[in-house]
């Protein structure tokens, strides 16, 4: 049986259908027969896999340690709950992360931030619905715009806004990381010390943080004022959604935007007029789908080559004497 690379079925989306996906591919099915990732990778997928690039299904225990051919676990993306850092690295295989699409997620937050300051969905239901009232609205220029977490994109943000703030606009900060005050000097931004003070002063509040827990509870809610938005470009479930369902019918704020669909617990948000659901959708653009493919499939031929791709996250893989086997190149 010949090599395989197990791929996401973003690879088969036709929409995102391109010369470049093609011609990747092409090459990379020079290395082993290419084929779909399954729902769930367990040992019955190992044998004679060499590489996956992975989308967000879960990687288990057994898969990786059937998998002896195994060098690399390329996700198409950034996202890497599902993939089982832990026993990929214990077991010798280096996983990586795509972040190709960043200023795709910050373009995203620019274009709701100004859409729920110029107050779009509700003129656009209100219009619908045959009453064609003038509301308020607001100007970027004399907001305060806050961001909650400031990587890569919250830093691709801070870029984006600054401009439109102007001169009387504020741009507030907050992190934990040691560097938050040399980041914001470079954006012209002030960084707060807590959570509350950000939420309390700002008309808009947008979050980047990575993980799993809950940061936005109703108390933090409570500390918005009526007219503000908070966008969660980054995962849905940092935001508690009876929470902020509640805070919203009882005008603790305006909109709530989640890049994630209306499911699971978000479900209680359907057809609600000012919390807006998109379906995990602010990174992917014509564009950026391009770059995450070319990425992905340049760090598996990295690897099949025997070179150290881009973006690792488990560094400490490369001393496992599986990779010190094949890796050619300096570490």
């Amino acid at each position: 049986m010949s090599s395989r690379i197990l791929l996401t079925h973003q690879f088969k989306n036709d929409a995102f259908a391109s010369p470049e996906r093609s011609e990747g591919l092409r090459r990379l099915a020079q290395f082993g027969e290419l084929e779909d990732e399954a729902p769930v990778l367990t040992a019955e997928h190992a044998e004679n896999t060499v590489a996956t690039i992975a989308s967000s299904v879960p990687y288990t225990d057994e898969f990786y340690a059937a998998a002896k051919d195994l060098r690399i676990v390329a996700r198409w993306g950034v996202g890497f709950d599902q993939v089982n850092l832990a026993a990929a690295t214990a077991n010798g295989v280096i996983v990586t992360v795509t972040p190709v699409h960043m200023d795709t997620v910050a373009e995203y937050t620019i274009a709701q931030w100004l859409a729920t300051m110029k107050r779009v969905y509700t003129l656009n239901r209100l219009s619908h619905a045959g009453d064609f009232s003038i509301i308020r609205t607001y100007e970027a220029q004399y907001a305060t715009l806050g961001i909650y977490g400031c990587g890569r994109i919250g830093q691709e943000v801070a870029k984006r806004a600054r401009p439109l703030l102007g001169e009387h606009g504020r741009l507030l900060v907050y992190d934990v990381r040691p560097d938050i005050q040399e980041i914001a000097d470079l954006y012209g931004a002030e960084v707060v010390d807590s959570p509350r003070s950000l939420f309390e002063r700002c008309d808009t509040v947008s979050l980047h943080v990575s993980g799993d827990a809950t940061i936005v509870t109703y108390d933090l809610l409570c500390a918005m004022q009526p007219h503000a938005s908070l966008i969660n470009p980054s995962r849905g479930n940092l935001v508690d959604d009876q929470a902020v369902h509640r805070a919203i019918e009882e005008e603790r704020l305006y909109y709530y935007v989640v890049d994630d669909p209306v499911n699971g617990t978000r479900a209680i948000h359907k057809d609600h007029p000012r919390i807006i659901c998109t379906n995990h959708n602010a990174g992917v653009s014509v564009e950026s789908t391009i770059r995450l493919d070319l990425k992905a499939i340049e760090q598996v031929t990295d690897a099949l080559e025997g070179r150290k791709p881009d973006f690792i996250l488990n560094p400490e893989v490369l001393d496992h004497p599986r990779v010190r086997e094949w890796l050619q190149t300096p570490q």
